[in-house]
């Protein structure tokens, strides 16, 4: 395998692995900042001795363990060796075979749970909370972080070095709470997981297109959370769109990993049983009696997607009117741009455009390429082949992600002949 290769499969891996290693890590040393240091430690380890030894047959295990490694040996440096041992000696068997063996099935207990109620302590802005918990759990650098919030690289880099700053100054415990505390929390902690399973669907950058595994590890979560919190119809509403969402990930690319997009997916490839879990789950959350928030909305959108037999079937007049719902709940220039599909889809790409034009506007949108992305999907229905050319060739210049670049350029060169779809 060449250097350069290794790089990338080793950038994969980390990915991957990187929010199970700081989560156990966090466990060991309560300080969430040591903790994704030590991390990255185990990583640079990796990137120097794997071009020469090879990956390990389980990579993810092989940086858990030089990660624990190096947390007991900056223990001992310390000199806090004893207290840490005596701390942690009650709950947990840090250093046995059996710990190894959960890591390498997969399963470290409810760490990233513990994490992300520890990242979304009202200590911190919720700003900081989302900064952080994209970086610790997404694996997200400061720099993709900024680009998907429209904002610049060192403002998210001082919410990320502030925010880690004031969960060990404050001495904020890793643990779930409970009763009117996990109340108070679970707003912020339903959001980044709802932002953790997005970087898995769709991908902030890389040469993938889905993080299946980030969709899975979120889904896990707002399962446990729903059994937490039973009553808080938001949190099944949560589960109920990750559930309808997560069954078409074997139809979301092509054998070679190309992306193709929900009209072209094939539907009878879903997985009905996420489905059938899925429309439970929003069959609970509207028999909790109170109105839809915006979770459920969405699951709601999604199941009219999941219900349509073909594509052609899709109930997009219902689909536009919860997305107006929607909009009243929470408003946002994204939710806007969605509405102006699912308008275009019921009632022509003349009404569609009308509401992308607006949109050109919005400072907020400037650098989000599905803005040009879905302008020249429109312009290609409306035949102004040239115009909608260039807008897949600008949100290509936009986007980081490699797979939807290409898909991009495709379509741009499509247009040259008039054959876009």
């Amino acid at each position: 395998m060449s250097s350069s290769l290794t790089h990338r499969t080793i950038d994969a891996i980390w990915r991957m692995e990187s929010a199970k290693l700081i989560a156990v890590l966090t466990r060991m040393v309560r300080d969430v900042g040591l903790a994704e240091d030590l991390a990255q430690d185990a990583l640079v380890i990796a990137l120097e001795r794997w071009p020469d030894t090879g990956i390990p047959d389980n990579p993810g295990a092989w940086l858990m363990t030089t990660a624990k490694r190096r947390a007991i040996d900056f223990m001992r440096r310390i000199k806090v060796r004893d207290q840490k041992y005596v701390e942690i000696a009650g709950s947990m068997d840090l250093y046995t075979e059996e710990d190894i063996d959960h890591v390498l099935d997969g399963e470290i207990g409810d760490d990233l749970l513990r994490l992300i109620f520890m990242t979304c302590h009202p200590v911190l802005s919720q700003d900081a909370r989302v900064a952080l918990t994209l970086r610790l759990l997404c694996g997200l650098t400061t720099d993709e972080i900024a680009r998907s919030f429209l904002t610049a690289e060192s403002t998210i880099a001082q919410r990320i070095v502030r925010a880690k700053k004031a969960l060990s100054t404050e001495k904020i415990p890793f643990e779930v709470p409970v009763g009117s505390e996990l109340k108070e929390r679970l707003s912020a902690v339903l959001e980044v997981i709802y932002l953790m399973f997005n970087e898995g669907y769709s991908a902030t950058s890389g040469d993938s297109w889905i993080r299946p595994l980030l969709c899975q590890e979120a889904l896990r979560l707002g399962r446990i959370i729903a059994e937490i919190a039973p009553h808080e119809p938001e949190v099944h509403g949560l589960v109920a769109l990750m559930e309808i969402q997560s069954s078409r990930f074997k139809t979301r690319v092509n054998s070679m990993g190309e992306p193709i997009l929900l009209m072209d997916q094939n539907r009878a490839q879903w997985d009905h049983m996420l489905i059938r879990r899925g429309l439970a789950a929003l069959d609970r959350s509207r028999k909790l009696g109170r109105p839809l928030g915006p979770y459920s909305l969405q699951a709601a959108i999604s199941a009219c997607h999941a219900q349509a037999r073909t594509a052609t079937d899709t109930d997009w007049i219902r689909i536009a009117a919860l997305y107006e719902a929607l909009s009243r709940v929470a408003p946002s220039p994204i939710v806007e741009l969605n509405r102006a599909v699912a308008i275009s889809m019921a009632f022509g790409p003349s009404f569609g455009l009308q509401i992308i034009d607006q949109l050109s506007a919005e400072p907020s949108l400037k650098g989000y390429h599905l803005l040009p992305s879905v302008r020249g999907d429109l312009l290609v229905k409306l035949g102004r082949y040239d115009e909608a050319r260039a807008e897949f060739e600008r949100a290509a210049s936009m986007t980081r992600n490699t797979r939807e670049q290409v898909l991009l350029l495709n379509r741009a060169a499509e247009c040259e002949s008039g054959t876009s779809e």
